[in-house]
Formats: structure tokens, C-alpha cells, sequence
């Protein structure tokens, strides 16, 4: 072998065994196993394009922008909302049967105004008046005639704070809606929110309070057995079952 070559040949020797007795294998073979599990690891990814942001949108919202309201986009977990499918009322703070109530003027919106009375022993006219027309509550010609009047008082007044409290609220959901609420302005219109609610509990309230006036003992017992809150007989033998304070239930039957 001529003696260039050979020099050579040595030379790639001599480095070949540097390279195997040395550290460089190692660091050269942990190096060749990273990247065949990096590679693994990206084999084993979907491919596929990036979902844009535009994409993204576009399968959160269905048809002409509605939100989408198919199983697959349900909601899960401890973060779910309860106010799910919520989003979508005109009014958020408020259902259909809360605006329905306010503008007739009823007893039901915000689950039960007159509560505190109802279910104390104080009869509601509306009530007493449905009972009447429909043959299971007995009253006198003057009796009804007072129901009747204090039935009229109360829902005039009721429709107007309820058209009053409609508006409140709208004007609460549209600042939020348009980023124009500030902290001063959201001061002022819930105090006017909770004034205008306030006075729509006293109006139903205090027609209640004067049912007793008007009722006897006996007719306020019966009404209470026709509504499901007690089992009839004495009225002071035993509070009915339900959210009534003892010492007012006998209080408002005239009980020793």
C-alpha cells in the first residue's frame, strides 16, 4: 500500500477509536434517541391543517351566528353554567313567566313576591276570588265586594311597577350588552332596580295584610286547607306543615 494511503488509513483510525472510547458516543447515541422520540411523538399526533381562529368560530356558532346547540357543543365540567341556554333571552336577569307576571300584575315573579304572607296564614285575593267563582269558598255580597276592590287596587298599581321594572332591567342588560356601564352608573340603576322591586313587594304584601281584615277565622282556615297548608279542623290546634313561624300563624287566626 502506498505510504499516502496508509497514513490516511491510519488517520481514520485513530479518530474512530478516539470517537468509540470516548464520551462523545454516549452523547452522540442519548442524542439519536431523542429525536427517534420526537419523531415517534409527532407520528403519533393528528395532521392535518391548524384550526384558525375564524374556524373556531365558525364551529362554536351554527347557522347565521345562533350558538350552536348540538350535543357535541354541551358544555361539562365544574364550570358548566346553570344560566346555560339563558344568553338567548332579551332580557337576562328575567324569564318569559317573571315579564308575563309583572305585566299582569301577578304575585309570581322572582319565584313568589307575596311568599312572606302566603305562607304565614294570609290569604291572597286573587285566590280567594278564583275559589269563590269556582264554588269552594263561601263569602258575603260586602266581603266580595271588598276583595274585589282590593284585588283592582293592588294589580293597577302591580302593572305599573312591573312595566316600570321591565324597563329597569332592560336598561341594566343593554349597558352591560354595549360596554357602556361604568361602576357609578351600575350604582344607580340597581338602586333603582331594588327601590322599583321594593314597592312591588309592598303592594302585593300589604293587599294580604288587609285580607285579614275582611276574612273571619273560619274562612282564613278553610282557605289555607284549599291551598294545601294545613289539614282543616281548629286552625289553633296545630301550625300547618310549610315556612310558617308558630307564634305568627296564631297571632293572625285569633288563637289563645
Amino acid at each position: 500500500m502506498p505510504r499516502k494511503f496508509g497514513l490516511i488509513w491510519g488517520i481514520r483510525g485513530n479518530i474512530a477509536g478516539t470517537f468509540l472510547n470516548s464520551q462523545y458516543l454516549y452523547r452522540f447515541t442519548f442524542l439519536f434517541l431523542v429525536l427517534v422520540i420526537i419523531m415517534l411523538i409527532a407520528c403519533s399526533s393528528e395532521g392535518g391543517t391548524p384550526v384558525t381562529n375564524d374556524e373556531l368560530q365558525a364551529t362554536i356558532a351554527g347557522p347565521a351566528g345562533q350558538p350552536n346547540s348540538s350535543p357535541s357543543a354541551e358544555t361539562s365540567g365544574s364550570v358548566q353554567s346553570p344560566y346555560q341556554g339563558q344568553e338567548t333571552r332579551k332580557i337576562k336577569a328575567l324569564s318569559q313567566d317573571d315579564i308575563d307576571g309583572l305585566l299582569n300584575g301577578s304575585g309570581t315573579p322572582f319565584g313568589g313576591i307575596a311568599k312572606p304572607a302566603e305562607l304565614n296564614g294570609y290569604p291572597g285575593p286573587r285566590h280567594v276570588l278564583d275559589a269563590v267563582a269556582s264554588g269552594e269558598f263561601q263569602v258575603t255580597p260586602e266581603q266580595l265586594a271588598q276583595i274585589e276592590s282590593l284585588y283592582d287596587g293592588m294589580q293597577s298599581e302591580a302593572i305599573e311597577l312591573g312595566q316600570t321594572i321591565i324597563g329597569a332591567e332592560e336598561s341594566i342588560d343593554t349597558a352591560f350588552s354595549s360596554g357602556t356601564i361604568t361602576e357609578e352608573s351600575l350604582k344607580d340603576k340597581i338602586a333603582l332596580s331594588a327601590k322599583l322591586y321594593g314597592q312591588l313587594r309592598i303592594v302585593h304584601l300589604k293587599t294580604h295584610l288587609s285580607m285579614i281584615d275582611i276574612l273571619n277565622l273560619e274562612q282564613v282556615a278553610h282557605y289555607n286547607v284549599l291551598r294545601g297548608y294545613s289539614s282543616g279542623g281548629d286552625p289553633c290546634a296545630e301550625v300547618p306543615p310549610g315556612d310558617h313561624d308558630a307564634a305568627l300563624w296564631k297571632k293572625h287566626n285569633n288563637c289563645p
